[in-house]
């Protein structure tokens, strides 16, 4: 396993939809690790002492900005087609649906980042199998 110390991290301005004329602005904190690289951390400051972080794949946040991707609680489609600059990504969880707007340039160039750091297809090579095999295998 390679060992890097390198993070990338973007904090985002997003809004929260809530209708079709009313949103409200949040912020985000993108964290891209290599010691994970399928996974991009996206952590949601809101009103309350600790942020609330979601997991989504790389490749979906990639593949999002190219058109639909995602499915049941992770969703994502770009809408710079129809001359909008964002991207909109759908949470769900047993709680309820948040709907973000995220401007696509910020994940675009966050994506860029991360893929600076490791190339898309490198990932494999990233990842301690051992350690990983150890979780899922019984002790003893």
């Amino acid at each position: 396993m390679k060992k890097s110390l390198k993070v990338v991290e973007r904090r985002v301005a997003v809004q929260l939809v809530v209708s079709h004329v009313y949103s409200l602005p949040l912020c985000v904190r993108l964290r891209y690790e290599p010691a994970d690289p399928y996974v991009v951390r996206a952590a949601f400051f809101v009103d309350c002492d600790e942020p609330v972080e979601w997991i989504l794949g790389r490749d979906l946040l990639t593949d999002g900005l190219e058109g639909s991707a995602g499915h049941a609680e992770v969703r994502i489609w770009s809408a710079a087609g129809r001359g909008d600059e964002s991207i909109y990504i759908a949470l769900g969880s047993s709680a309820g649906t948040a709907l973000l707007e995220v401007p696509v340039q910020d994940i675009s160039s966050f994506l860029q980042d991360t893929q600076a750091l490791v190339p898309r297809g490198t990932e494999p090579g990233l990842i301690d199998w051992d350690a990983e095999l150890a979780h899922l295998l019984p002790q003893g």
